[in-house]
């Protein structure tokens, strides 16, 4: 077929089962495809610490680094909670395999829901920042961010039906091109301050620092803690990596967390050395640090590249994880089982239609705003984490495995901090945003336990023990509608058809033109053989509404359990054609579709 064709073109042949070993990946390409999300939020976390301080004072930026510092003592505390987790779940599933497991089903749906929207936004911030970034150097993209953006989501869509294996090659090299751009910018900048060839040095450490509201020290910490998301991943995607799963995994965990608290660090203490001050959406700190650095020459342009890379890629971790653990939860009937299928490329591809189609949205609602959008990014994440530490803790304490209260320590820890990171997010950022994310996700568990009960009325509804009735009511006649618009060869194949499996056959007209029915009525008493016509008023020349009446009165006047309607369609040689004509057979059978005791055949003439 024409569409398969396409399909093949864009995403590829289809791959067996057998395949699927062959799929998984190794720790270089594990850490590119996992870790971009994580590791590009150093493209913007400095910047999300310095907004806040800077529109109190500029003297108030000097606690850019105890924010930082900070926030790299929670990422250790994180990384070694969520080791834990992958020591014990090797199969992946993270928070919400962990809630549900341990503290409920209630606690799993949460904690899910707020990964989904966590892995939404991922999509839509990772590329809004991507081309804030570059909009900073080039203009043009900047005025036109929501489509390019939107486009970028698509083709990063296209890329991963294509499977796990082939969009890691894809999206490796631009990865590990940002890990070296940012390392070298690091080291340069180190370089030119100890040299003292920096333009400006502010010191490290002050003897003392600005008073500042505590509320606003801790908005900008809680900005800052953007750069914790994505950490999760890795726990998320174990069953990606090539055997030994969990210990490749928890290796390249350790890497993530090296490489994005030595750049967070890294960038936040380059930026308060070199006094660099937000420009508020007229150009990123990463832009102005990377200028101060080098100036506007090539290396400039290079790391502004492989930064709006980074972030545009990014959008590729939620990409190995939402449609899994969407997989998940539709398995344990949560979400539609569609969810859970396998596609032709041995991915997730409905749960990757679905990601694609909400962070597009979401672009296109907030106009492709980072700053609009981190509001309503760390709450989802951080309850995940603090969800997924309880829960570990409550493993620890169930399973008794050795070192267990080492582990329960560990997560102890995990769980109190995040939390507390939760409640101080929740509280600074509820007016700019996260109150949209603190109502959505209950919705959204709402919504899960509604497929659950469908699901359930369904399999109690199919279960039920009405297999016994009298075979011999199948033998009754009934009523044979065919519903027609004129006289051609898919009307005469219907009405035959239906003369084989009903005696008593009723061919309908609607009278929507009084001149058009008498002379339909003329053609059918020449060609009908004495079949009679039945006419169907239409005041108003509507013809599904009367057609429908039509159907379900003689329905219920012929007291029978089923009547059947047999809709003639014609279809052209070309599917395009199609559109030229009237739609109304498809039409007619859809509305039948939600009609209790209709069967409806239909009997296509191909022209």
């Amino acid at each position: 077929m024409f569409i398969s064709k396409i399909k093949h073109v864009f995403i590829g042949n289809p791959l067996t089962m057998d395949k699927l070993e062959e799929e998984k990946i190794p720790k270089w390409k594990a850490l590119a495809v996992l870790s971009s999300d994580a590791l590009s939020s150093v493209a913007y976390a400095t910047e999300e610490v310095l907004i806040p301080l800077s529109l109190f004072a500029l003297t108030a930026m000097a606690w850019s680094m105890p924010m930082a510092v900070g926030v790299a003592l929670l990422l250790l505390i994180i990384t070694l909670s969520y080791q834990q987790t992958i020591t014990a779940y090797p199969h992946g599933g993270g928070a919400y395999t962990v809630a549900k497991e341990n503290l409920g089903e209630n606690a799993g749906l949460v904690a899910g829901a707020a990964l989904l929207i966590d892995y939404i936004l991922t999509v839509s911030v990772s590329v809004s920042a991507g081309l804030e970034n570059i909009g900073s150097a080039f203009p043009f993209i900047a005025e036109h961010k929501v489509a390019i953006g939107v486009a970028i989501i698509f083709a990063i869509m296209i890329l991963n039906l294509r499977g796990l294996k082939e969009s890691s090659n894809v999206f490796a090299y631009p990865t590990y091109f940002f890990i070296f751009s940012i390392l070298a910018m690091i080291v340069t900048g180190a370089y030119k301050i100890l040299t003292g060839q920096a333009p400006v040095v502010h010191p490290v450490l002050h003897e003392s620092y600005p008073e500042v509201p505590l509320f606003l020290l801790l908005r900008a910490f809680s900005s800052g803690c953007s750069a914790l998301t994505g950490i999760e991943a890795i726990s998320n995607g174990v069953p990606i990596f090539r055997k030994p799963s969990p210990v490749n995994a928890k290796i390249t965990m350790i890497w993530m967390a090296v490489i994005l608290g030595g750049f967070f660090l890294g960038i936040t203490l380059l930026a308060h050395i070199y006094g660099i001050v937000p420009a508020h959406g007229k150009e990123t700190v990463m832009s102005m640090l990377s200028k101060q650095i080098f100036g506007e020459n090539f290396l400039y342009y290079g790391i502004q590249i492989g930064v709006a890379l980074i972030l545009l890629l990014a959008a590729n971790t939620s990409y190995a994880d939402f449609p899994r653990l969407t997989s998940l939860i539709a398995q344990d009937r949560f979400l539609p089982k569609q969810m859970s299928s396998i596609g032709d490329r041995l991915v997730f591809s409905n749960g990757i239609i679905g990601l694609t189609t909400a962070a597009a949205l979401l672009v296109i609602i907030f106009g492709g705003s980072t700053h609009a959008l981190i509001p309503l990014y760390a709450v989802g994440v951080f309850l995940s984490f603090t969800i997924s530490q309880s829960g570990m803790i409550v493993h620890h304490v169930k399973n008794r495995n050795p070192h267990w209260k080492k582990g329960m320590i560990i997560n102890a820890l995990g769980a109190t901090t995040t939390f507390i990171v939760l409640i101080v997010i929740a509280v600074t950022k509820f007016t700019s945003g996260a109150w949209m994310v603190i109502i959505l996700i209950p919705a959204l568990v709402f919504f899960f336990k509604k497929v659950k009960n469908h699901y359930t009325r369904v399999s109690h509804t199919l279960a039920r023990e009405n297999y016994h009735q009298d075979l011999k009511t199948a033998h009754a006649p009934y009523i044979a509608i065919v519903p027609i618009s004129g006289i051609h060869p898919g009307v005469v194949r219907a009405v035959k058809y239906a003369m084989t499996i009903s005696k008593d056959v009723r061919v309908c007209y609607v009278d929507v033109d009084k001149e058009a029915t008498a002379k339909m009525v003329r053609l059918w008493e020449k060609w009908s053989d004495g079949l009679p016509l039945n006419v169907i008023e239409s005041p108003y020349r509507s013809v599904l509404g009367p057609l429908l009446s039509y159907i379900d009165k003689t329905h219920i006047e012929s007291g029978r359990e089923m009547i059947s309607v047999v809709v003639p369609e014609f279809v052209t040689r070309e599917w395009y054609q199609q559109f030229l004509h009237n739609q109304m057979s498809l039409v007619l059978k859809a509305a039948l579709r939600f009609k209790p005791g209709k069967v409806v055949t239909a009997i296509r003439y191909y022209i």
